[in-house]
C-alpha cells in the first residue's frame, strides 16, 4: 500500500550504472520514492527545482561541475538533506570529509569492484541513511565572507603542548555517527592541549577513519591520530576508533592503552561506541567523563548509562544541536546522561567532568 508522505529522492551521479542500481534500491524500500536522476549538477539544479525532492545523493567526482562546487551552492542558495556517495579512497576520504564541512549530511561508500554486488550489499546502510537525512536538521552554509573565518577556526589554535606526551590518569570517552564529524571537531577544537586523553568511537569505515583523525590532527590543538593497538593514551592526544575495528582501552599498570579487535559487529556497528563506553567502565571507573553526540540509533546509550551508574560524568548532546538525535535521545530517555547540552558547551563540560574528580 503507498506511503502517503513518502521521503522523494534525487539521484545525482554521472555514472548511469549506479543511478540505475540506486532507483532499483531505494524504489524497493517503503516509504521511500526515487523522483528523478540526474547525470550533472546542471541537470540536478533544474530537477531540484521542478522536483521539489525532500533528500539529494550525490557524486563527488562529475563532469561539467564538481559535486562539492556544486553541494557548496546547495547549501548557500537551497540548503537540502544530501547523502554523499564516495569512493572509498584517499583522495575519496578527504573530498567526502569536506562535503561533511559543506553541510552533507552523511556518505555512503561507492564500491570499486563488483558494483552491482556492492550497492546492493549495502542497501540497509543507505535507505536507512536516507531515512535519517530526510529527519535531519541541515543548516545554511554561510556567505562566503563569514565561513572563510569559519574554516579559519578559533583566532588562535593552541600550541600543543611540550608534557603532552605524558601518561594520563583522566580519560574522556566521545561516541558519535551521523553527524559526528563535525561535532567531534567541534569538541576537540574548543579542547586545550593539557587535555586528557580522548578516546573516540564515530562510526566510520575503514580508509575515513584515517583521513579523519588526520584532518582533526591539521585542524585541532590536540594530537590526533587513528588508534592502533597498544597505543598509550597520553595527555593532549586524541585516538579515532579504525574503520571496522573495535576501539576498547585497558590497564597497563597505572597508564591506559588501546586494544583494538574484530568482534562481531554490537548494534550493527564495528566501531561500537557501546564497546569502548563498557572497557572505559572496566578501565578506568570514574577516572573517566563521556559524552555521547549525534547519530542515528541507539549505540552508545547503553554504555553511557553504565558510566552513570557508576558516577562517571556523562553528557548528551541536545536536540536542536544535533543533526540527529537518535544515540544522544535515546541515553536521555535511558537517563544515561548527567547533562544535555547544545555541543558547543560540551567540550568545558567534559573538562569540569574531568577535574571534579581530582
Amino acid at each position: 500500500m503507498p506511503v502517503a508522505n513518502p521521503i522523494r529522492v534525487l539521484i545525482v551521479d554521472d555514472s548511469a550504472l549506479v543511478r540505475k542500481l540506486l532507483t532499483e534500491i531505494l524504489g524497493q524500500a517503503p516509504g521511500i520514492e526515487v523522483v528523478g536522476a540526474a547525470q550533472d549538477p546542471y541537470i540536478a539544479r533544474d530537477k531540484i527545482k521542478a522536483l521539489d525532492p525532500d533528500v539529494l545523493t550525490l557524486d563527488v567526482e562529475m563532469p561539467r561541475m564538481d559535486g562539492l562546487t556544486f553541494l557548496r551552492n546547495l547549501m548557500r542558495l537551497r540548503p537540502m538533506p544530501v547523502v554523499m556517495v564516495s569512493s572509498l579512497t584517499a583522495k575519496g576520504a578527504e573530498v567526502t570529509l569536506h562535503a561533511l564541512e559543506l553541510g552533507a549530511v552523511d556518505f555512503v561508500r561507492k564500491p570499486d569492484m563488483d558494483l552491482r554486488y556492492g550497492l546492493q550489499e549495502y542497501a540497509d546502510e543507505l535507505v536507512a541513511k536516507i531515512r535519517a537525512a530526510a529527519g535531519a536538521r541541515v543548516r545554511a552554509l554561510p556567505p562566503l565572507p563569514a565561513r572563510a573565518a569559519a574554516a579559519e577556526g578559533p583566532a588562535e589554535i593552541p600550541r600543543r603542548a611540550i608534557q603532552s606526551f605524558r601518561t594520563t590518569d583522566r580519560v574522556i570517552a566521545i561516541g558519535a555517527s551521523t553527524g559526528g564529524t563535525e561535532a567531534i571537531k567541534e569538541v576537540l577544537l574548543r579542547l586545550p592541549p593539557d587535555t586528557p586523553g580522548v578516546v573516540i568511537a564515530q562510526h566510520i569505515p575503514p580508509g575515513f577513519s584515517a583521513a579523519f583523525a588526520e584532518r582533526m590532527n591539521r585542524q585541532t590543538g590536540l594530537v590526533v591520530k587513528e588508534a592502533a593497538e597498544g597505543d598509550r593514551v597520553m595527555s593532549g592526544h586524541a585516538y579515532v576508533a579504525p574503520g571496522d575495528f573495535h576501539l576498547e582501552i585497558a590497564r597497563d599498570g597505572a597508564r591506559y592503552v588501546c586494544r583494538l579487535n574484530q568482534n562481531e559487529p554490537v548494534n550493527r556497528h564495528r566501531p561500537s561506541v557501546d564497546v569502548l563506553f563498557r572497557s572505559v567502565v572496566k578501565a578506568a571507573g570514574t577516572n573517566a567523563t563521556a559524552a555521547l553526540l549525534t547519530g542515528m540509533g541507539a549505540d552508545g546509550a547503553e554504555g553511557l548509562k553504565e558510566l552513570h551508574e557508576i558516577g562517571v560524568y556523562t553528557v548528551a548532546q541536545n536536540e536542536a544541536t544535533s543533526v540527529v538525535w537518535g544515540m544522544p535521545g535515546e541515553a536521555v530517555k535511558r537517563g544515561a546522561a548527567r547533562e544535555v547540552l547544545p555541543l558547543q558547551q560540551i567540550a568545558d563540560a567534559l573538562l569540569k567532568g574531568a577535574a571534579a574528580k581530582r
